[in-house]
Formats: structure tokens, sequence, C-alpha cells
């Protein structure tokens, strides 16, 4: 059998989705706060030093850039200390995940067959009804020639 998914009139059903993106951006905003915080921070600085530029005032578009550089730092400080403390959760929310994946692929092959398993009854019983009416035809036939069968033995002696 192959790996394809099987057609189905369940494909358009939520249910199987766990996850949206607004769901995991929340997520991913909670588990890491710090990230967000940093890049905030190097916009800031950014923003000060495009300022200080206009104005023309060198010694604080040194030191906005140099923050802007401390404000990357952070970030990416904060980006390698998530990913070394949030690694084991991931490991287990992808275990977690595919395994929801696993079932709801299982849920859905079973609802096929269950589907395709019902069709089948149908099929079966429009067949039984298909041949009851066949039988019950030839035999309304059966009985029409038997009737006209005596009729025209007897009007064959007659003419005898």
């Amino acid at each position: 059998m192959s790996n394809r998914p099987l057609p189905s009139s369940f494909d358009g059903d939520e249910e199987f989705f766990e996850e949206n993106r607004w769901h995991k951006l929340k997520r991913r905003l909670l588990e890491e706060p710090l990230i967000p915080l940093g890049c905030l921070l190097t916009c800031a600085a950014l923003w000060r030093a495009s300022r200080a530029i206009k104005a023309g005032n060198k010694a604080d578009t040194n030191r906005y850039f140099r923050a802007r550089v401390y404000a990357q730092g952070f970030t990416v400080a904060a980006m390698v200390a998530g990913s070394y403390y949030w690694q084991s959760d991931r490991e287990k929310r992808k275990h977690l995940t595919e395994e929801a994946r696993r079932r709801a692929a299982e849920e859905k092959k079973a609802a096929w067959i269950r589907e395709l398993e019902r069709r089948d009854e149908e099929d079966k019983a429009l067949a039984e009804r298909a041949n009851a009416l066949a039988e019950k035809r030839r035999k309304s036939i059966l009985l029409q020639q038997q009737q006209r069968a005596p009729e025209s033995q007897g009007s064959g002696s007659k003419a005898d």
C-alpha cells in the first residue's frame, strides 16, 4: 500500500490541526521573552542612532551604534541560552507532535475504512434488492408463460 494519504471527506476538518501560527507565535514569545526584548532594544538603538546622524551629533551616533551592537549580542546570547534551556522541551514537543500526527492519521484512516465499509454495505444492499427484483420479474415471466402455454395447447387441439 502506498504512503499517500487516503482521499476522504474529512480533509477539511480542523480537528486534525493542533496549533495555528498565532498560537505558535504566542507560545514562542512566552517561552523565550528575552529574544523579542533584544530585538526591540536593537531597533530602538538603530532608531536613536539614525536620529543622532540627522542631528549631526557624532558622539551620540557612536554611542547608539555601540548600544546596537550590545543589544544584538544580548539577543544572540538569549537565543543560544534559550536553545540550550528549551532543547529537551522541544524534543518532547516534537515527539508529542509526531505522536499526535500519527494518531490523527490512524483516526483518519479508520474513519475512511468505516466510510468504505458503509459504502460496501450500501452496495451489497442495492445488489440484493436488484437480485430480488430480477428474481421476482423472472418468476412473473415464467408464470405468464405457463398461463399462455395451456391456452396455446388448447387452441392447437381445436384446429385438429
